[in-house]
């Protein structure tokens, strides 16, 4: 793979990632306006979530039979499908049919990202096996972090965007406009990218889905765990908290997401120099670990200021603060070890499972966030998020101490 198609890959990735961002804010303060509970409002995003899971394990399967070419195609035009079907909603449907139609097209639009999402992120481990110095082996992890937060950080600008389109155009021309900017990056990637990729040498069997080299499994399982710990108290509990019992405004909310997100992003992209630093040469394996049970001391910490009430906004914006960076280290350097753990031949199969236990981590996190914050507020939210946090760790134990790929110096 060369470097222009890695290039048309990402763009068109970072296209779908604003649109996304933008539709998931869109949705969140259109249906606030029209009195939707904040638990509520978790329950439309639970199919987005259930269909991360199908689509990933699924998803890897069709791209090592058939190339990443066409599931990056098929996630940007569902995805347009999905931003035209909500448009058409309109505010006088009954509540329940309301909830049924935003809930399906958020289905299509889970869909969409994931097979948007593994595309480009298998595209990422091409472009290194490709190369043929042998430096250029060591940069993976830097390609990864790249990629993974300049996505995040684009998440938080769109987050931004939602809010900007949702005041100036209104709800249904908004999602119009989103689909025709995503319109136009479908033309030109299915113009300008030409290259098969990712399709496997040999024909890739069904069963092969669940039969994982036991480093593959031990991180999924990580990654399940880690990615609940973030969505235990993101999706419902933090806002719903922020609002009621800090009396934050709902724009202050959203900004406070975004910066939050965009702020992870930024970190995400630079993980290899704070990764590299306590990893050394012991690899992503040891970094893995050091940086999983440092999430775990900030959690925790955080979880018993707001127990005791301790200086609560002030707990909540540094603690978070620190969450985030300590988490998009730990998020960038999982995203590494599931591409030194793999082969190109299988990439896109391996890439589709890990990011299905991301997924079941979203769906798991996002059900406990409202079930928590209604049995014991916020502070349930956090002790179940520390919980996983070091489920998440403890699993990083059983990694293999070395890895096809050590981590690079912080000077590449």
């Amino acid at each position: 793979m060369d470097k222009k198609s890695y290039g048309l890959v990402t763009a068109a990735y970072w296209g779908f990632t604003l649109t996304d961002g933008a539709l998931r804010m869109l949705v969140l303060l259109h249906f606030h306006e029209l009195g939707y509970s904040p638990v509520n409002l978790a329950f439309l995003f639970l199919l987005y979530e259930f269909c991360g899971i199908v689509t990933n394990l699924f998803g890897g399967w069709i791209a090592s039979r058939y190339g990443l070419r066409m599931t990056l195609f098929a996630g940007l035009a569902l995805q347009i499908g999905a931003l035209t079907m909500l448009s058409f909603i309109q505010p006088n449907w009954i509540a329940w049919i309301s909830v049924a139609y935003v809930m399906t097209s958020q289905a299509i639009s889970g869909v969409a990202k994931d097979l948007t999402k593994m595309s480009s992120k298998s595209a990422v481990k091409l472009l290194v096996e490709d190369r043929d110095a042998p430096e250029d082996q060591s940069r993976l992890f830097k390609w990864v972090a790249i990629l993974t937060g300049s996505k995040n950080a684009l998440k938080g600008f769109g987050f931004l965007l939602g809010g900007v389109l949702l005041g100036w155009l209104g709800f249904a021309p908004s999602l119009w406009a989103m689909a025709a900017a995503l319109a136009v990056v479908l033309v030109l990637s299915a113009t300008m990218l030409k290259t098969d990729l990712g399709k496997a040498k040999s024909k890739v069997k069904f069963k092969e889905l669940f039969s994982k080299s036991r480093e593959i499994n031990i991180l999924s399982f990580a990654r399940f765990f880690l990615f609940g710990s973030r969505d235990v108290w993101f999706v419902v509990g933090l806002p719903v908290f922020l609002a009621s019992q800090l009396g934050w405004s709902f724009a202050g909310i959203g900004g406070f997401l975004a910066a939050w997100v965009i702020g992870y992003g930024i970190v995400q992209a630079t993980a290899p120099r704070f990764a590299n630093r306590e990893g050394g040469s012991a690899g992503g394996a040891r970094a893995a670990q050091t940086w999983g049970f440092a999430l775990f001391l900030v959690s925790l910490l955080l979880t018993l200021a707001i127990q005791f009430d301790f200086y609560p906004s002030t707990s909540i914006l540094i603690g978070l603060a620190f969450f985030g960076f300590v988490f998009a280290v730990n998020s960038s350097v999982h995203s590494y070890l599931i591409l030194a753990y793999t082969d190109s031949d299988n990439v896109a199969l391996n890439v589709g499972f890990y990011y299905m236990a991301n997924a079941c981590g979203r769906l798991l996190g996002t059900l406990l966030s409202g079930v928590m914050f209604l049995v014991s507020g916020l502070p349930g939210c956090l002790w179940t998020s520390t919980a996983l946090v070091l489920a998440a760790a403890a699993m990083t134990l059983y990694l293999p101490a070395a890895q096809p790929t050590a981590l690079p110096e912080a000077a590449h």
